[in-house]
């Protein structure tokens, strides 16, 4: 680690002694170039400068996402504190985390913790987020709560995607950037006047190639990429005060799975074959057996894939009615997911698993809200969905040589009305209220889980319903005309679900409530040239969702999703952008985060085992409990970035470095940790002064650090594998706008 703190003191130190050499030579750009640049952000509903927002909240420009390695949604947890996003075992199903508060789980039918926004519209189902990261104008990562802004209620926050709009003048552009295993993606957009009141803009995404993992038996490679997006935008002018803005975006994605490595020597089940502890980095292994492929139509040659396509269309009218502002969002998608994994990472079929779901989601937003100057600011808001996902997975598991499939249907009906509202008192202090009503119902079909050839049984109904009030109470005070104190109490509601992955029961688990108190800071001092911001939190959770077990007397022990009565968090972010010189920006960021159960009376699966039958029934439960318990999250996260803009003989360069820390995390699944590492990227770029086009060099895991981001323990926790993450690739990027 600490060659680590060594190498960015010495960045710091070099880029600011050369920073001071070259400040003479260096074509001065006028005052506002050794500020702080003022965001705009629309977290609230309404365009405001993002330090005069009284909550926690990040936001991401979409210019520094290819300097910040962000290609899909998941890379956010490297620029954002108190963030982590993990693709559950190597697959497409990403869960999302903040501040602590999130699920790890593979199937795709529970709601989010943290809500998954597109230009307003919502991803309920965060499988269908991994093609939305293309033609961005910048992401805002909101930390706590929501439900009184937005259309669905969030326990641990939000993430507000927000794509370029058409252009009034003609504009077009590509992105282009070619790197190492033949890895390249082509981005490009056009966009203007379509005719007299009508705008459009239409962007386009392609990513190909990049395998970098091998087979150990045969040598094949894994790993390379396949995704396709396309995305058009139209902004109508319909009249002086009705303006509609429509989008659709088409998405595909046949990329190859990620796979795994061996964490120590594996036996294979009833087989003589041994297999030593997996030392090379990019090895792996898989295999497809003939029942497995027939399902999932492919041959039995078949690497680890994903066979992902969706569909979104929205349209979002606004009309200003004089009095107030009328803004509707009709919005429709559907996901397609067929992937195959290969858990166990040798050519046997110890825990294969192919995942297949079609997702179709309606819904429909009406918000009312004032257009004033007055101090007095309100909005209220009515949110309608209809979802349905019918899906399940295929799988293979030790000891079992035949298939087993986990099969359902879901219906989701959910209806919410909210609130938002703000008084200026005076000059300095602001109160904020909101409040929010939502009721929700969701119905499972499923026969359970079914061992070939055995014929599924009846399909069995499960039932679960949310009527909930959830809402904030916060206020917002100017210290001085350049810093602001916020503080805030609210309650936040996440839905309860099915758990529909090897149970021979779906009896629903409970919503989880979360009481969050927030206090903090956001500041910018001298002369704008350093912005402070930070928060500090506490989390009273209840019913916190939590991987579990459960035991059927039939059929033993089943994996589930359960709910711990009483819970807390607490922690705090510090986030820092310093303007020191003229082209010189540091940005710095570092969150805290611990918690620990207070009421929790689990199951213990090895002292129920050894209690019971081998064969059951299991009629004898024996529980621990795992009060005062820690928490199962990294504890910190520390990250930031030094970029260095100059003019020089008619060259503009810039030079930028990023990097982040993560720590440790214990990895439930496995029952083993995750160690903490660090990641470095770096990028340099050059432009003649003026020109429309710039060249640049880029490395990724600049240090060729090894880090794993879950681990898999269905082969037993002797035998556990992991998902590794890719080690140094570097490359050259060409950008051009016309």
């Amino acid at each position: 680690m600490n060659k680590y703190i060594l190498a960015s003191s010495v960045s710091l130190l070099t880029i600011a002694a050369f920073s001071s050499a070259n400040a003479q030579s260096a074509a001065r750009s006028g005052e506002q170039a050794t500020r702080v640049d003022e965001i705009i952000v629309t977290a609230q509903r309404r365009e405001q400068a993002s330090q005069d927002v009284g909550v926690s909240l990040s936001v991401v420009g979409g210019e520094q996402l290819d300097e910040k390695g962000i290609s899909v949604v998941n890379d956010l947890e490297n620029a954002v504190p108190n963030m982590e996003v993990d693709s559950q075992f190597g697959g497409g199903q990403p869960q999302f985390r903040i501040r602590g508060i999130g699920a790890r789980e593979y199937s795709s039918n529970n709601a989010s913790t943290v809500g998954i926004y597109v230009d307003e519209v919502a991803h309920p189902y965060t499988v269908t987020t991994q093609g939305a990261m293309f033609d961005i104008a910048r992401l805002e990562v909101l930390r706590g709560p929501q439900g009184t802004l937005y259309g669905r209620n969030t326990t641990g926050g939000a993430v507000n995607i927000i794509t370029n709009a058409p252009t009034a003048d003609f504009r077009a552009g590509f992105n282009a950037e070619y790197g190492t295993f033949d890895r390249y993606k082509v981005e490009g957009y056009v966009s203007g006047q379509i005719a007299p009141n009508l705008l459009g803009r239409l962007a386009a995404v392609t990513e190909q190639g990049g395998a970098w993992q091998y087979h150990r038996d045969t040598g094949e490679k894994l790993g390379d990429l396949n995704k396709t997006a396309i995305r058009g935008r139209l902004t109508w002018d319909v009249s002086e005060t009705i303006t509609a803005d429509l989008s659709a975006t088409y998405s595909i994605d046949k990329s190859d799975g990620r796979g795994f490595r061996l964490l120590g020597p594996y036996t294979v089940s009833g087989n003589s074959v041994t297999y030593p502890k997996d030392t090379a980095w990019r090895i792996t292994g898989w295999g497809i057996s003939p029942e497995m492929a027939a399902v999932a139509g492919v041959g039995l040659n078949a690497k680890p894939f994903r066979d992902n396509d969706g569909f979104d269309i929205s349209a979002r009218i606004k009309a200003d009615l004089g009095w107030a502002d009328l803004t509707s969002i009709t919005a429709y998608q559907t996901f397609s997911r067929s992937e195959f994994n290969d858990w166990d990472s040798t050519r046997f079929n110890e825990s294969n698993v192919f995942f297949y779901n079609d997702i179709d989601v309606f819904a429909q937003e009406l918000r009312l809200s004032s257009n004033g100057d007055g101090p007095f600011n309100w909005m209220i808001g009515a949110h309608y969905a209809d979802e349905s996902i019918d899906g399940g997975f295929y799988t293979n598991f030790r000891g079992n040589p035949n298939l087993i499939n986990t099969g359902y249907g879901q219906s989701v009906s959910a209806f919410g009305i909210f609130t938002h509202n703000s008084y200026q008192v005076n000059e300095r202090l602001n109160l904020i209220a909101g409040l929010r009503w939502e009721t929700e119902e969701r119905t499972l079909d499923s026969s359970g889980t079914v061992v070939a050839p055995n014929p599924p049984p009846a399909p069995q109904s499960y039932d679960t319903d949310l009527n909930e009030v959830s809402g904030r109470l916060g206020l917002e005070y100017k210290l001085t005309d350049d810093a602001l104190f916020y503080a805030s109490v609210a309650r936040g509601v996440k839905s309860g679900g099915f758990t529909t992955y090897n149970a021979t029961s779906a009896t629903p688990f409970k919503p989880e409530i979360v009481i969050a108190y927030e206090a903090g800071i956001k500041s910018d001092l001298f002369d704008r040239r350093l912005r402070l911001n930070g928060a500090l939190f506490y989390y009273d959770y209840k019913d916190q969702q939590v991987q579990g077990l459960e035991y059927d007397r039939i059929t033993g022990r089943l994996g589930k999703i359960t709910n711990v009565p009483k819970s807390h968090i607490y922690g705090g972010e510090i986030e820092l952008t310093w303007v020191p010189l003229d082209g010189l920006t540091i940005s710095q960021n570092l969150g805290y985060k611990t918690g620990e159960y207070d009421e929790y009376n689990a199951i213990d699966g090895a002292k129920t085992d050894a209690a019971n039958p081998k064969d059951g029934p299991w009629d004898i439960i024996i529980t621990n409990d795992r009060s005062g318990e820690r928490l199962s999250f990294p504890k910190m996260n520390y990250g930031g970035s030094v970029s260095y803009d100059l003019d020089m003989a008619g060259w503009e360069l810039r030079a930028e470095t990023n990097y982040n820390y993560r720590d440790e995390l214990y990895s439930v699944s496995s029952s083993s940790i995750i160690d903490a590492y660090w990641l470095w990227n770096a990028n340099f770029s050059v432009s003649p002064a003026g020109s429309n086009w710039r060249a640049g060099l880029w490395v990724r895991n600049m240090f060729n650090t090894y880090y794993e981001e879950t681990r898999n323990g269905f082969n037993g926790s002797a035998r556990p594998t992991t998902s590794p993450s890719q080690g140094r690739t570097y490359g050259v990027r060409l950008s051009m706008n016309f």
